[in-house]
């Protein structure tokens, strides 16, 4: 009687030895040098690249979701280059199915097994283009590894590399064509960004950029390695956090339920997005401790893809990061944090006292 074949993984553990967490010095350090590095090809988008940083340093994924030819790939690449991270790009279309993500087995004659063949989702950093014209079938294909760091093939669970992040492009003025992504799935992105047309200055720099370099492509040199890059994600997860800030951040995704022209507002996933992209943001300025400015500046990116506006709101043009406006200047800040003044009270010397 013919028995079923038998099915081998040749993927790897995980592993399970990290590096020393590095001090908050040594990674507002790096955080810079990488951000230099990458602005060398990637201009005008500074802001938007430290708050991609910020969220690979807490341990996210970023959605980029704007017009297209701005860079987001060209960014998207050059920040996995800077960082050390294998980087592998898949253009997403209509037809595309669940296992051109995360693999599949094959048979295999010779031996009579079926044999798994990893994805290309089985990379450092994965870049998913043009996400929205992919099934969402096929989108829900990132949701347990966007999550939880592995993916799931025929009932058998295989880990991802570590660390493992995702950034993922959409275009927002196309609808003929395109799977808007489900709201489960836009909650397990931590950031949500918009680059934007640069000024005539910026755009100018675009263009002798290219001419300086004299070839299409565009390369960066790494900066870190995979192991440092663990090793800075643990040192900003050694950094505490006052109690006055995580109710802060309590407050302002709170605040968005209420809102009159939100229908759904943000999760407590939201509100820990906050925190831990303010935390990365804090620790890339040098500082071990978070200041109300710092949840502030990154309320909208980490907050507004997250909120689900009512018909009303929606027809009337309101937008999700206007609401998110309203809600940061309604909202009191916390009082002076204690984790701040113990901070200047470090670097007070009183001589003869």
């Amino acid at each position: 009687m013919p028995t079923d074949p038998i099915r081998t993984d040749p993927l790897s553990t995980r592993p399970t030895t990290e590096g020393a967490a590095l001090s908050v010095p040594e990674i507002a350090e790096l955080s810079a040098a990488i951000i230099s590095r990458v602005g060398t090809v990637v201009v005008g988008m500074r802001p938007a690249l430290e708050l991609a940083l910020a969220t690979v340093l807490a341990g996210g994924h970023v959605l980029f979701e704007d017009v297209p030819g701005l860079g987001k790939t060209l960014a998207a690449r050059s920040i996995a280059s800077a960082i050390g991270l294998d980087f592998r790009r898949l253009q997403c279309t209509p037809d595309l199915l669940p296992a051109d993500i995360t693999g599949s087995f094959v048979y295999v004659p010779s031996s009579g097994e079926f044999s798994f063949r990893p994805g290309p989702i089985f990379t450092g950093l994965f870049l998913a283009d043009e996400i929205n014209r992919t099934s969402p079938k096929t989108q829900s294909a990132l949701l347990e590894a966007m999550a939880e760091g592995q993916v799931t093939v025929e009932g058998q669970s295989f880990p991802l590399p570590r660390p493992f992040h995702v950034i993922a492009t959409s275009n927002p003025i196309e609808y003929e064509g395109t799977y808007a992504l489900p709201e489960a799935q836009l909650d397990r992105f931590m950031v949500r960004l918009a680059v934007g047309y640069p000024d005539a200055g910026g755009e100018s720099e675009v263009l002798l950029a290219r001419v300086g370099r004299r070839q299409e492509r565009a390369s960066v040199e790494p900066v870190i390695d995979s192991s440092t890059l663990r090793a800075m994600q643990a040192g900003v997860e050694a950094v505490d956090v006052d109690p006055d800030i995580a109710a802060y951040c309590v407050a302002l995704a709170s605040a968005t339920r209420r809102h009159r022209s939100v229908d759904v507002g943000a999760s407590p996933r939201g509100s820990q997005g906050l925190l831990l992209v303010a935390r990365a943001r804090a620790v890339m300025a040098g500082r071990e401790f978070v200041i109300p400015d710092d949840v502030k500046a990154v309320a909208a990116p980490v907050l507004a893809h997250r909120l689900t506006l009512t018909v009303q709101a929606w027809t009337s043009g309101m937008l999700a990061s206007q609401v998110v406006a309203e809600v940061v200047n309604s909202v009191p800040g916390p009082p002076v944090v204690g984790s701040r003044e113990r901070a200047v009270d470090d670097h007070v010397t009183t001589p003869g006292v």
